[in-house]
């Protein structure tokens, strides 16, 4: 996920403490209802334990903020460094990613010591530091973004782990499935004139550097659907020969779909003429209203050239998601059907799945990375990814604004991501 951010003004003591404190302690709430052993298995490289994830958190913190500004810290054990480095070339070797399932040890309860000393630590150095401290906020802010960006990334995880699980197991008590045979909302238009516009994070509150620098760039006229593409129009996709047409794909996708055996989004499985879905809250019914979720670019890229539309630039998405009031998010692991309308209005832009776009990862004009080990977070990345728009079902408040970039390689699934399609005027 994204990272990198500008300067914050909030005092320490204030603001950044109790919400550091709350983001600590969320992570925490998100593994209850795990096992040890739920915690330490890796079920594909891209995905990482639950374990690591609290530890890599944890380690972010120590690395940047303690080790450096906290007098006479003491490093909780020279080891981790090696085990939970994600990808900071300045901080030396690491555990190769694909293989973070093999570290059986340290245990889950070291990891869970780990975080109260490392919790203690921060507390100290809040009662240390004499004033505002510019520097250590935004690394404290950086810390609360960074860990939020992982519980999402844990849940993703996790349900990728569980899926592949033959028991089907359930990380949340399931509900009554009442929608799985709705229909959705008719699709609706909303259009826009387009032209030359400024786009990128306006500097009120916080920001990724890869939302910077603000710019223009020019948008032709374009309309937007009003709601996602739901499983039911997924399911029409498929029965009229979707992942056997390759006129529909890109070459790259349609490598993947021979490579891979693609015949259905991810975490689809077959029942007799249904469908079901593994979600957080186990195996399901397909709900056919709701958003569909779990597919890649490539099949994103494929439906909407098979629907005779188009995905979105993540300008046009910006352009029309400002329009909007801004959406604190709920975090709460759950797909709904978008509510019946008869109007235009856009739905969904925020708080049900990321929506792919056919524009690529890369920086903004006049981008420059962070100076230091905070650098390498963002722009080492732009090349060959697609920015995706919105948040999530399980993408904590906070991470739903206009400008915010996320970015995933075209052939992953594993992400809560679909679709808004779109189409020139």
């Amino acid at each position: 996920m994204a990272a990198s951010a500008i300067p914050n003004t909030t005092t320490l003591r204030s603001c950044l403490y109790p919400r550091l404190i709350a983001t600590r302690d969320r992570s925490l709430e998100l593994v209850k209802p795990l096992s040890a052993e739920d915690m330490v298995v890796q079920p594909m490289d891209d995905a990482s334990p639950t374990k690591w994830h609290l530890a890599h958190t944890t380690w972010f913190f120590e690395t940047f903020v303690l080790a450096k500004f906290l007098p006479g810290y003491r490093v909780f054990d020279e080891t981790f460094n090696f085990c939970f480095n994600s990808y900071y070339e300045s901080q030396g070797a690491r555990q190769p990613r694909g293989m973070r399932g093999l570290l059986t040890r340290p245990s889950v309860d070291r990891v869970m010591s780990y975080r109260q000393h490392v919790d203690e630590a921060l507390s100290r150095l809040v009662d240390l530091l004499p004033g505002d401290q510019p520097e250590v906020d935004r690394l404290i802010e950086i810390g609360i973004n960074h860990e939020e960006q992982h519980q999402e990334l844990l849940l993703m995880d996790l349900l990728a782990l569980f899926a592949a699980n033959p028991l089907r197991p359930a990380y949340i008590p399931g509900k009554p499935s009442i929608m799985s045979d709705a229909a959705a909302s008719p699709l609706r238009w909303s259009e826009y004139k387009g032209g030359l516009i400024e786009f990128g994070h306006d500097g009120r509150g916080y920001a990724w550097d890869n939302e910077y620098p603000r710019h223009q760039a020019f948008v032709r006229p374009f309309k937007l659907a009003n709601r996602l593409v739901t499983n039911g129009e997924w399911v029409a996709f498929i029965q009229d020969g979707g992942y056997r047409d390759a006129d529909h794909w890109l070459a790259d996708g349609w490598n993947m779909v021979q490579r891979e055996a693609w015949q259905c989004p991810l975490y689809w499985e077959a029942c007799g003429a249904d469908w079901k879905q593994m979600t957080l809250e186990g195996l399901r019914p397909l709900e056919k209203a709701a958003p569909v979720c779990n597919v890649s670019y490539f099949e994103a890229d494929a439906f909407a050239r098979w629907s005779g539309h188009r995905l979105p630039t993540e300008f046009e998405w910006e352009l029309a998601a400002r329009e909007l009031p801004s959406h604190a998010g709920t975090f709460t692991p759950e797909l709904k059907p978008v509510a019946s309308q008869d109007d235009e209005q856009l739905r969904q832009m925020y708080g049900s799945v990321w929506q792919w776009t056919q524009s690529a990862y890369a920086p903004y004009p006049g981008y420059s990375p962070p100076p230091g080990a905070i650098g390498e977070y963002n722009g080492k990345f732009m090349v060959s990814q697609q920015v995706l728009r919105g948040a999530s079902c399980i993408t904590p408040p906070g991470h739903s604004r206009a400008s915010y970039r996320n970015f995933f390689y075209p052939h992953q699934r594993w992400q809560f991501a679909g679709l808004r399609l779109a189409a020139d005027i």
